[in-house]
């Protein structure tokens, strides 16, 4: 029987990628404390979850009316702290729980994020990982010194480069370089670390790398491409892959073509794991789940929506009324996560602002999964079984209630079932993955 990974999707920022879960009258209020994410890390390792990854964006959603008023009065993910600076922070809080963060190949340089994801790499003992992304919006362009977001594809254009750069890094030392010899005074073999000399047509970048390889060899590569070319840039890279799959038969469908691209550039399918996005809210008894979804349904605002999809479109919603389609051109100029634009248009051909609200379903809970131990490990067993994903991410809708109710109530059940370990495999991250460590230049095959 397969079993299943598990990760948790974190934020480190005042509320979760549900905009409204501050409101929830049991979520904590120091979302900017060590404490905060010592805890949400000793939960998840409690429930021997295999990884917790923090989303980031590099801006606020102040996309929507062109201001940032809004963001702030409703608590729209405006606080967001540096995700790597956070996990070092539950690195120690922790020992076997996989750590992974977000670093934009848009705006920093490939040095710099192969140097500081390698140092996380070996200050966790080997269990880091790096979630690539490509910044999609024109508030985070101008945080950073840009007029506008970089064109769609021309972003994984210049991303595969990147990746280049930082995986021929985090090859320059061989496994056997380091001697530390005090009685002959060598220190490493200068035939073992080797320069890059990367030229392309976006970067350069020469080397020697300073980070010796780690006891996982290189962090994990997360990537969550929604899109067509998003999604050959995680069948090229991704070690773990997040989707959201709107049912189980899409998914299906989705996950054996996802795998065959895998294959068909030559990596193995089995090495490269599909985790789906997952919102549950688990208690002792169905009834019990009940009352506490309906309490969670109430949270969301209208204003979070229109944010939010105004931040991932890279598009002013507020530049239309409520009950006006979009045209063919507006919705061409819809540049950020076209995933999002195109589940909307299979449904409507040209929608109106509160169609896309209502089919994109953004702002609110992704089809949760209400109930008992039994119901919900039905559910994700059923996904397992069809299959349409190797594991889970789990979204929370308060922190830390969701994550201790999963822990609490599903976790055992699904462990009785054979369907997630009981203890984890090693100490590193790919151990626990049943990924390989990777060979020197395994990248470039």
């Amino acid at each position: 029987m397969r079993q299943m990974i598990l990760v948790g999707f974190l934020q480190a920022q005042n509320c979760t990628n549900l905009a409204s879960s501050w409101r929830h009258p049991r979520s904590r209020t120091d979302s900017w404390s060590p404490d905060y994410y010592r805890h949400i890390g000793r939960v998840l390792e409690e429930g021997k979850f295999h990884l917790g990854f923090f989303d980031d964006r590099l801006s606020m959603p102040d996309m929507y009316g062109r201001n940032h008023a809004h963001t702030v009065e409703h608590g729209i993910r405006c606080v967001k702290l540096d995700a790597v600076t956070v996990l070092t922070v539950m690195g120690m809080a922790t020992e076997r729980l996989g750590l992974g963060a977000t670093y934009s190949t848009s705006y920093y340089e490939p040095y710099h994020v192969a140097r500081l994801f390698a140092t996380l790499d070996l200050m966790t003992h080997g269990r880091a990982a790096w979630n690539v992304v490509t910044s999609l919006n024109d508030g985070e362009a101008q945080n950073m010194g840009r007029a506008a977001a970089i064109g769609h594809d021309l972003r994984y254009d210049r991303a595969d480069e990147f990746m280049e750069i930082v995986l021929g890094h985090w090859d320059a030392w061989d496994d056997d370089a380091i001697v530390q010899d005090k009685t002959s005074g060598l220190f490493a073999k200068p035939d073992k670390v080797h320069r890059l000399d990367y030229e392309g047509h976006f970067f350069r970048s020469r080397g020697p790398f300073t980070v010796p390889r780690s006891a996982q060899g290189h962090p994990v590569i997360i990537q969550a491409g929604s899109s067509g070319r998003g999604k050959l840039f995680g069948a090229r890279w991704g070690e773990v892959i997040f989707v959201v799959y709107p049912n189980v038969e899409t998914g299906k469908r989705d996950y054996a073509e996802f795998k065959a691209e895998v294959a068909r550039l030559n990596r193995d399918p089995d090495q490269v794991k599909v985790t789906h996005l997952i919102n549950t809210v688990a208690a002792e008894t169905t009834t019990e789940a009940e009352d506490k979804w309906a309490e969670i349904e109430k949270l969301p605002l209208e204003i979070d929506a229109l944010s939010l999809l105004s931040e991932a479109l890279n598009f002013d919603f507020a530049r239309k009324g409520m009950d006006e389609p979009f045209s063919e051109s507006e919705l061409e100029e819809m540049s950020g996560l076209q995933g999002i634009r195109d589940r909307v248009l299979s449904v409507k051909k040209n929608p109106t602002v509160r169609e896309f609200i209502q089919i994109s379903g953004r702002g609110r809970v992704h089809n949760p999964i209400v109930g008992g131990p039994k119901q919900v490990a039905d559910r994700l067993e059923e996904w397992i079984a069809a299959p349409a994903c190797d594991g889970f991410v789990l979204s929370a809708t308060h922190v830390p209630g969701a994550y201790e109710d999963f822990v609490r109530f599903v976790v055992p059940e699904l462990q009785r079932r054979g369907l997630f370990r009981k203890d984890y495999a090693g100490t590193t991250l790919r151990e626990n993955l049943g990924l390989p460590r990777p060979a020197s230049g395994a990248w470039r095959i």
